[in-house]
């Protein structure tokens, strides 16, 4: 199909699909002369993910290029994958270092080992949650980290079914592709 098709068919105005292409969310299509190229249904799915990246998922062009760039990038591991969609839809100077002696890394560790959970050393998440629980604490809220196990029991909850989402996909970019959508539009419909 034409450009003009594809902005049809996929509800994306042409401007924006330049500007898409330009930027490399979207790979171009195949071309049939010097001003002309065919675009296919893997394009109209593609603006659709943009789409959902931009508007719902409420990410920069700048985050979603870095997101896309991983799920096109199929040797990476689902886990660098998930790191990926999660420093996009997260404040990132949420994950800087915390003081290891922080009373809410503390917590943190207690919790992960009660719930016996294997989480790596360096993972981003235990400085978050940390510096979440020193917040509530300099608020005078110390009383919010309590329900940190009520936090945790929904958390592993959400883990477990997008885990399962995960291992229907069909083949490892699907696979990626479930993981960036699952966070990034899976963090939105939590929070609403």
């Amino acid at each position: 199909m034409r450009i003009s098709e594809l902005c049809e068919v996929s509800g994306v105005s042409m401007p924006s699909i330049k500007y898409y292409l330009r930027e490399g969310l979207l790979q171009p299509g195949e071309r049939t002369s010097a001003t002309q190229a065919d675009y296919g249904p893997e394009h109209v799915a593609r603006l659709r993910l943009i789409k959902a990246l931009l508007e719902v998922g409420g990410l920069s062009v700048a985050t979603a290029n870095r997101v896309l760039a991983a799920v096109d990038t199929p040797d990476l591991p689902l886990s660098y994958t998930f790191g990926v969609a999660q420093y996009a839809v997260s404040d990132t100077g949420l994950f800087d270092p915390v003081d290891p002696q922080s009373p809410g890394l503390q917590l943190v560790e207690q919790l992960l080992e009660k719930r016996g959970w294997k989480v790596s050393a360096d993972n981003p998440g235990r400085s978050g949650a940390a510096r979440v629980l020193d917040t509530y604490a300099s608020l005078g809220r110390d009383h919010l980290a309590e329900i940190t196990d009520d936090y945790a029991d929904a958390a592993e909850l959400i883990a477990r079914s997008d885990l399962a989402a995960v291992a229907r996909g069909a083949g490892v970019a699907d696979m990626a592709e479930t993981v960036v959508i699952g966070t990034v539009l899976g963090d939105q419909r939590v929070a609403s």
